[in-house]
């Protein structure tokens, strides 16, 4: 597996070694071991996966403390834009984002740590989308930031006129509006 860390530290981008012949191809998304040798040492509990069609953006959402998690994402089939904001309070990257196209193509994966929003918008027809969670899923403590925050900047690569959002994520307060992570709360 190759680890590219990405402009903020912490949040790596993973290319793993993909097996192909005749047959199809063969990969290993997770493997403790290998991963807890790149640095990504967690007890991941939970696995998610969802299906979206062009346009559909998700985000940005995170859990407030002490329901924080650490996400590892990728595309199973189509293409997104992956989205990470740092929401860590005192972090020198705070307020700033990584944005990559995760595809079923590229089988590149995201980890996010905990102190981080998350969202993707579908670049392609359709998408689904696979990740997993450290911590459980708790909605009294689920979260979100606007995701045409200008303050962000975050170029979504997808019209305005073309987006397709749920009502929760027209309503969401700004960047500057949150409470940030802080990791002595945990």
């Amino acid at each position: 597996m190759k680890v590219i860390q990405t402009e903020i530290p912490g949040v790596l981008l993973l290319e793993p070694r993909v097996f192909g012949d005749e047959r199809g191809y063969f990969l290993e998304t997770w493997n403790r071991e290998v991963f807890r040798n790149a640095g990504i040492d967690c007890d991941f509990l939970q696995d998610n996966e969802s299906k979206s069609r062009f346009g559909v953006l998700r985000g940005l959402h995170y859990q407030a403390p002490p329901y924080t998690q650490a996400k590892l994402v990728r595309v199973i089939s189509g293409a997104v834009l992956d989205v990470a904001v740092d929401i860590r309070a005192g972090s020198p990257t705070c307020g700033k984002h990584v944005a990559v196209e995760l595809s079923g193509e590229n089988k590149r994966q995201l980890f996010l740590p905990r102190g981080f929003a998350h969202g993707f918008a579908v670049l392609s027809r359709e998408a689904v989308f696979a990740y997993k969670c450290d911590n459980r899923y708790m909605p009294s403590h689920e979260r979100g930031i606007a995701f045409d925050d200008p303050d962000l900047g975050i170029d979504w690569r997808v019209k305005p006129d073309r987006w397709i959002l749920s009502p929760r994520d027209t309503h969401h307060p700004r960047f500057s509006e949150i409470e940030l992570w802080k990791e002595c709360g945990e």
